[in-house]
C-alpha cells in the first residue's frame, strides 16, 4: 500500500501509468539515414515522452491528471520530473525517483510524414508493482494491456474507476486475441490503431476491426490515421466514423496518445461518441503541427485558435459547434513547445519553460499539408 503522505494534492480525475522516456526529436529528415551516409535535420526538439505524453497531453486540456512512473536519477530524469510537475501541472507524488538507474531515450526521426525511432533503456531495478504499491483514485485509469495485466486493475475496476486500454505492436507476431480479450476484462475501452486491430481480429479493413472488438470492451475506437477513426460505444448504442483533418504536420510522434487524451477529456465532460471522436482527431491533428510529442499537445488556447480561424460557412463549423459553449468556459493559457535542448546554464537561452513555439517560423514554410496521423508514443 502507498503511504498516506503520497495522497495526491487535489482529486484526480485521470491516473496515467507506464514508462516514461526523454524523447530527442529530429524532423525534417529528406529520407531514412543509411549506413556512411550523413543526414542534416531541419528541427529538432526535446520532451518528455512515453507515458508523459498522454499525461500532459490530458492535464493541458484540463483534466487533473496524476502520473506513475519511475524516473532515473540523472539529469535527464531532472528534466522530465521537473517539466512534468512545475510546468504542466501533472501530480507526481506516486512517482519515484530511482538512484543508480538511468532514464530510457528514444531519438524519434520523422521523414516522409512518418517517423521511426532508436530506443536505448534497461529495466528498473525494481518491480513497478512492487514500487508503486496502490494507485491514486481517480474517475480514469490508462493501462497498457499489450503484454499483461497489471494487478491494480481489477482494485481499480473495484473502485469504480472506468479503465482506458491500449496496446503496442506486437514484435513476436502471434497477436493473440483470446490472450487479450483476457487482459481487457472489466476494462471500459479499447483504443487501438487500425494495424493492431486488424492484426489482433483477422480482419482486412479497420470497420471490420471495429465490429470485432466492440464485443471485448464497452466502447471501442479504432483509429486508422488518414482513414479517420472508428468508434462503437455500447451505453449509448452509438457506432460513428469520423474523418482526420488536414493541417501542416512536422511531426507525428505522440498523435496517438494525444487523441486518446482528447478522447478521455471529452468522455469527462459527458460529450456524445461523434463529439469525443471528433474532438479527439483535432487534438492529434494539432498535435502533429510542432516538435516533440508530449510539449507539442495543444491546450484550449490552440483549440480556440483553430476554431476562429474556420471559415463560419464551412462544414468543419458544423461539426465543431460543440466547442462554442466550452471554449466560453475553459482556461486559454499557452504552453511552451519543445526546443532543441533540455537547458542551458546560463539565463540568456531559451528554456524549455521559455522557448519559441517552433512551427511557426521557417521549418514551418518547408513542410506540405498531410492529412493526421495517429501514432503510438
Amino acid at each position: 500500500m502507498s503511504d498516506p503522505s503520497d495522497a495526491p494534492a487535489r482529486p484526480l480525475d485521470l491516473v496515467v501509468t507506464g514508462t516514461v522516456f526523454l524523447d530527442l526529436i529530429l524532423t525534417g529528415l529528406r529520407a531514412a539515414p543509411v549506413g556512411g551516409r550523413e543526414i542534416m535535420a531541419d528541427g529538432m526538439g526535446s520532451s518528455p515522452g512515453g507515458a508523459a505524453t498522454l499525461a500532459v497531453a490530458a492535464s493541458r486540456l484540463g483534466v487533473a491528471t496524476g502520473l506513475v512512473a519511475a524516473f532515473g536519477s540523472d539529469v535527464y530524469g531532472d528534466f522530465c520530473w521537473s517539466t512534468l510537475e512545475e510546468d504542466e501541472g501533472v501530480d507526481l507524488s506516486a512517482s519515484r525517483r530511482l538512484e543508480g538507474w538511468h532514464s530510457p531515450v528514444t531519438v524519434s526521426l520523422a521523414y516522409d510524414d512518418d517517423r521511426a525511432m532508436i530506443t536505448h533503456a534497461h529495466p528498473p531495478p525494481i518491480d513497478p508493482d512492487l514500487l508503486f504499491g496502490r494507485l491514486p483514485d481517480a474517475q480514469l485509469c490508462f493501462a497498457d494491456v499489450g503484454t499483461s495485466r497489471a494487478p491494480w486493475i481489477d482494485e481499480a475496476v473495484g473502485r469504480g474507476s472506468l479503465i482506458f486500454a491500449d496496446v503496442g505492436w506486437d514484435d513476436t507476431g502471434v497477436w493473440d486475441a483470446a490472450g487479450l480479450r483476457e487482459r481487457l476484462e472489466g476494462c471500459h475501452a479499447f483504443v487501438p490503431n487500425a494495424a493492431e486491430a486488424m492484426a489482433y481480429t483477422g480482419k482486412d479493413h479497420p470497420g471490420a476491426a471495429l465490429e470485432v472488438i466492440r464485443d471485448w470492451v464497452p466502447l471501442a475506437v479504432v483509429t486508422a490515421g488518414s482513414g479517420g477513426a472508428y468508434a462503437a460505444d455500447e451505453a449509448t448504442g452509438e457506432t460513428v466514423w469520423v474523418p482526420g483533418l488536414r493541417v501542416p504536420a512536422i511531426d507525428p510522434t505522440g498523435a496517438g496518445d494525444v487523441f486518446l487524451a482528447a478522447l478521455m477529456a471529452g468522455t469527462l465532460r459527458g460529450w456524445g461518441l461523434a463529439q469525443r471522436i471528433r474532438f479527439a482527431n483535432l487534438a492529434a491533428a494539432l498535435s502533429v503541427r510542432d516538435v516533440g510529442g508530449a510539449l507539442a499537445s495543444p491546450g484550449w488556447a490552440d483549440v480556440c485558435d483553430w476554431w476562429s480561424d474556420l471559415d463560419p460557412g464551412s462544414r468543419l463549423t458544423r461539426d465543431y459547434a460543440f466547442l462554442d459553449d466550452v471554449l466560453a468556459e475553459v482556461e486559454h493559457r499557452m504552453f511552451a513547445r519543445a526546443v532543441p535542448t533540455i537547458g542551458f546554464e546560463s539565463g540568456t537561452h531559451d528554456h524549455p519553460r521559455h522557448g519559441p513555439r517552433p512551427g511557426h517560423g521557417s521549418l514551418a514554410r518547408h513542410v506540405p499539408p498531410v492529412t493526421t496521423p495517429q501514432e503510438k508514443r
